[in-house]
């Protein structure tokens, strides 16, 4: 049976079960919501399965569409994922990672035009190009490729820890009218179509 959590969940569930645990008699309706810091923690860091569509480039993220710019010749789409989505990333399109980069940076809100400047890692297709951003309370980027690596569409790059950004920056020869979101759509990973190919 697969694991239902991401790689390392109970690392931040575990240690706040074991207070709520330690107050459970000194505080006996206080420890209850202690514990259930544990099961949101938990919760937080889910991973479920997904069922991708015979084509188009996929969402990288579960989340609100917040970005839709042109940079140059290239289309960049940007999805910021609140507390309650799943923070797993995926592979918009199949191929082979060319180069996983990681960048330091602020940790600014990740809807904001300042978090542009924060803390990233990016995925490289060659063609394609996703980028994992931290955000105000995200302090980890937790990547599962490296290079080399020949992923599938939908496919998991890794996952990032309490609230963030994910951006698929198109290849230069993609048409903009090929998008097939807005700006406020909501996306789910792995399965919602951004753009037909």
């Amino acid at each position: 049976m697969r694991n239902p959590f991401v790689p390392g969940a109970w690392r931040y569930a575990l240690p706040v079960a074991a207070l709520a645990a330690l107050l459970r008699r000194r505080f006996p309706r206080g420890w209850l919501a202690v514990l259930a810091l544990a099961g949101a923690a938990l919760g937080f860091h889910r991973d479920p399965a997904r069922d991708p569509p015979e084509s188009g480039v996929l969402a990288p993220a579960d989340g609100r569409v917040s970005v839709i710019r042109t940079e140059g010749d290239r289309v960049r789409v940007g999805i910021f994922m609140n507390l309650h989505d799943v923070h797993v990333n995926r592979a918009p399109v199949a191929g082979v990672v060319e180069s996983v980069t990681h960048s330091p940076g602020g940790h600014w809100p990740a809807f904001t035009k300042a978090s542009d400047r924060n803390e990233r890692l990016a995925v490289d297709f060659g063609e394609y190009e996703v980028t994992l951003v931290a955000g105000a309370v995200a302090r980890r980027i937790h990547p599962y490729v490296e290079p080399g690596d020949e992923l599938d569409r939908g496919e998991r790059l890794g996952h990032i820890s309490f609230g963030s950004r994910v951006d698929v920056l198109f290849p230069p020869e993609t048409d903009p009218s090929t998008l097939a979101v807005e700006s406020g759509d909501r996306v789910t990973a792995g399965e919602t179509v951004l753009a037909t190919e």
